[in-house]
């Protein structure tokens, strides 16, 4: 039997694991952390836990595929619930906005902020979402990329385009919406793809379906970590053997391809294929050999980074939804900062207060994650003075927005070289953006062309960044593998 190798315990390299020991292959996963996640991680402070990884939960059917893959129910292991809202979005004008589940619930919560005529034309947008997911999901983003030829659909990319989605974001919404605070609902998820509405094309609209129509859920126990620790122990159980504490230093190949993978502890573990689902720019400065090259990583782009500051509270909070989105007075001058490696003038500010976990807080506490854009490590600014300015800043923005103050609160930050130390090129945790040559065959492939048995996952790879195209690149992985003769 072929052995397989995994780098990476993140979601990515869990989900080939989990589908590749499934299918009885023998299957090694190392993880140089002490525990799964990757950036879906963990961490704790005077009683507190946190989420330190992503908090938005969208598609909850691509993660309960992978646990059906080894014949299990994700319900029965890692049961979810559906947040309510999904979002409450409060605008610089002092309104705000729900966003809730269902159509016609939707359109009432728009009625009542934008008027009827708006409502309408939110109900065609709606369905205009719809139609571009359908156009998108099967043929672009539940695909495997890896060959230009996968793109060479004509009929698809025509339907593509009839739909808007090879138009600017911006002018898809503008488009069909009026009013500047629903538009701003409808785009702001750019920034998931590290770009501004004005840069992102409109196929990234489908980010906004996934949230609005298609819903965000939490784990109903032990937060977004609970994900990765539910993956690796059905991992185990299908017969994957789980390196925790150990890293991968090199990939050896041969004429052939793949030959093993050199471990630090100087164990070298015999792989006819491997599966590198770590930080892919980094494992190309040494552990990968230099034959893996892609020149899609010649020039990266990397998408904006973030201050993330996670309190501990004292008391619960009244009336708070899980997910708050306090927009910035102005979208397009904080996006010009970013690009410019400045701070932005007035950031928007996501909020997520995940009240419902009971291992977050001890009883009658609860925790606060705050996260702000910023710049990414690729300019020039100088973080020994920026993350304090901007934690004091952030201080008093929430001070303004009600929160009271929590500068004495215990609380854990994370700035762009925290995000680098963890082993984030560029001090980004959301990897390169998806501006049109980074996308879909544009981004680096998910198998090296001149090494086989060499195979990618992970965020750094098409479909991109979020939890569901994390796990279908681990799918993708696990599919060209088992392909493969044994």
């Amino acid at each position: 039997m072929s052995p397989v190798v995994v780098v990476g315990a993140g979601l990515g390299g869990l989900a080939a694991t989990v589908r590749l020991a499934a299918a009885g292959r023998d299957v090694t996963l190392v993880e140089a952390g002490d525990v799964p996640g990757g950036c879906c991680g963990s961490a704790s402070l005077d009683g507190y836990r946190f989420d330190t990884g992503p908090s938005v939960l969208t598609m909850p059917q691509v993660l309960a595929d992978v646990f059906a893959a080894a014949g299990h129910d994700m319900e029965s292991l890692l049961p979810l619930r559906r947040l309510d809202p999904y979002y409450r979005l409060r605008f610089h004008d002092g309104s705000h906005l729900d966003m809730v589940a269902g159509r016609e619930a939707m359109a009432e919560r728009v009625r009542e902020l934008c008027g009827a005529a708006e409502a309408d034309r939110y109900l065609r947008f709606r369905t205009r979402l719809g139609e571009l997911f359908a156009a998108e999901w099967h043929d672009f983003i539940d695909r495997d990329v890896t060959r230009l030829r996968s793109l060479l659909r004509p009929l698809a990319l025509a339907r593509l385009a009839s739909l808007g989605g090879l138009r600017r974001l911006d002018r898809l919404v503008g488009a069909h919406l009026t009013d500047p605070r629903l538009i701003r609902a409808h785009t702001f998820q750019a920034l998931y793809v590290g770009l501004s509405p004005r840069q992102a094309l409109g196929i990234y609209a489908v980010i906004a379906h996934m949230d609005t129509v298609g819903g965000v859920f939490f784990p109903a126990d032990g937060g977004m970590h609970a994900i990765p620790l539910a993956l690796a122990d059905v991992a185990r159980k299908a017969g994957a053997h789980i390196r925790y504490g150990t890293r991968a230093v090199r990939v050896e190949t041969g004429h052939d391809g793949v030959r093993a993978v050199r471990l630090d502890t100087g164990e070298r573990l015999p792989a006819r294929h491997v599966v590198v689902a770590c930080d892919l720019p980094g494992a190309h400065q040494g552990l990968l050999p230099p034959e893996a090259g892609d020149w899609r990583l010649r020039r990266p782009r990397f998408s904006p980074s973030c201050l993330v500051m996670h309190f501990g509270l004292d008391r619960r909070l009244a009336d708070q939804a899980h997910h708050t989105l306090h927009f910035g007075r102005d979208g397009d001058s904080g996006f010009s900062a970013l690009r410019a490696g400045r701070p932005q003038p007035d950031p928007s500010l996501l909020v997520t207060y995940p009240e419902s976990d009971s291992s977050a807080a001890p009883e009658g506490h609860a925790t606060l994650t705050v996260l702000e854009p910023t710049a990414n490590l690729r300019g020039d600014g100088d973080w020994t003075r920026l993350t304090p300015y901007l934690s004091e800043r952030l201080l008093g923005r929430l001070a303004d927005l009600g929160y009271g103050d929590l500068s004495q609160a215990p609380r854990l930050t994370f700035d762009p070289p925290a995000w680098a130390g963890l082993g984030h090129s560029a001090g980004t945790p959301f990897a390169l953006d998806h501006r049109l040559t980074q996308t879909a065959w544009f981004r680096p492939a998910g198998a090296a062309g001149r090494v086989p048995g060499l195979h990618f996952a992970g965020m750094h790879t098409a479909p991109g960044v979020g939890v569901p195209p994390v796990l279908i690149s681990g799918r993708l992985a696990a599919e060209r593998i088992l392909r493969t003769p044994r």
